[in-house]
């Protein structure tokens, strides 16, 4: 009789560990849907990355409007803007790195930038 009761305290417990390792996997799941639904930019380039002067260009393979949002290291959103060209000012911005994040039509992408 106490064995059946061991059996059975330890498959209760065995059950209460794996649940939330179940229910976890569940959740990684619709994160992943998720970002399927984001599109990368075709032909995305950023350059120069360095920056050296005051001008980022930024070009696809479309060339179409583009909003553009620069965060700090911290991340603090230091400019926003939308451009029709390649060409983005960042003279404004002080050396350090930033994250930029550009979205055009339905596309999104995210980068590292650095002005020196």
């Amino acid at each position: 009789m106490k064995h059946s009761y061991l059996y059975s305290f330890l498959l209760v417990i065995l059950f209460v560990l794996t649940v939330p390792a179940v229910i976890a996997q569940e959740k990684n799941d619709t994160t992943r849907t998720e970002r399927k639904s984001e599109l990368p930019i075709e032909g995305l380039s950023i350059y120069p990355n360095p920056v050296t002067g005051n001008k980022v260009y930024i070009s696809t393979s479309k060339n179409l409007q583009k909003e553009i949002e620069i965060f700090n290291t911290i991340g603090k959103s230091v400019k926003k803007t939308r451009i029709r060209g390649k060409e983005l000012d960042v003279s404004s911005l002080k050396a350090g790195l930033y994250i930029i994040k550009i979205s055009e039509e339905r596309g999104k992408a995210t980068r590292k930038l650095i002005i020196r």
